[in-house]
């Protein structure tokens, strides 16, 4: 599943090629009502956690959730054909963005919006986070860290790659239960520096000296210390860990 620093990268990227502009929106696949968009003026498009959200004229804000297989398409001639597929094509001037198998496509009317907003914990990418929010919300869960963060409600945009490797970087277990405010506010500021860098290069960065290596995510073996990394379910996903470098407490 896109994590948190993907979509603020569809966020930025998007925001950039297209706010300000009047858009042709349409649906090759057929499946999404185009009513309230078709020619409707961009101002904004909002990443919060792993939902998109798209603000236009008059209408109600579109909401896209990207799920397991989600993802978009950029055309630099916006005239290029879509495929069949296609749930959603966003098009300007210069570019169109086609949305394939997302889990949601759907506008959002304001109170289901603020659901969305008061369902969701702090995103490490917003600039309107709370840190002493972020560190409360992580702080208060006395079950398992590794559950916890990849709980939407206590910190939003993480997923299980970034849950194991900012673990391995902060050097928790993901079993670690009740951690403490000190912990928490170490973690969350790990979180805020590594998943700017993944947004930036568009991928998981947990090394900035070794941008496409993981240390423990996916991975036989520790990448720094050569020991066997264990591997188990936690939170209905697999969770990665090194029993030397994040050894139980």
């Amino acid at each position: 599943m896109p994590e948190g620093h993907l979509i603020h990268r569809y966020a930025r990227e998007q925001h950039a090629a297209l706010a300000g502009q009047v858009l042709a929106v349409s649906s090759p696949q057929g499946r999404f009502d185009l009513g309230p968009y078709d020619g409707r003026r961009l101002h904004a498009v909002e990443a919060y956690g792993k939902h998109l959200l798209y603000h236009l004229d008059g209408s109600p804000t579109l909401h896209v959730h990207l799920g397991m297989r989600g993802l978009f398409l950029r055309h630099d001639d916006p005239a290029t054909a879509p495929r069949s597929g296609v749930r959603m094509r966003l098009a300007g001037s210069a570019v169109a963005y086609d949305l394939i198998a997302p889990i949601r496509c759907e506008p959002f009317p304001g109170d289901r919006e603020r659901a969305l907003r008061d369902s969701l914990g702090p995103d490490p990418l917003r600039a309107d986070a709370d840190p002493a929010e972020a560190v409360s919300r992580l702080a208060g869960v006395r079950g398992a860290v590794g559950a916890a963060v990849l709980d939407q409600g206590v910190w939003a945009g993480i997923g299980n790659a970034w849950r194991a490797e900012l673990l391995f970087l902060a050097g928790i277990d993901p079993d670690m239960r009740g951690v403490g405010p000190e912990t928490a506010r170490r973690l969350w500021d790990l979180a805020v520096r590594y998943l700017a860098l993944g947004r930036d290069a568009g991928q998981v960065v947990s090394d900035p000296a070794a941008p496409d290596e993981r240390w423990v995510y996916k991975r036989q073996t520790c990448r720094r210390c050569g020991t066997p990394v264990r591997v188990w379910e936690l939170g209905a996903r697999s969770a990665y860990a090194c029993p030397v470098d994040q050894p139980c407490a």
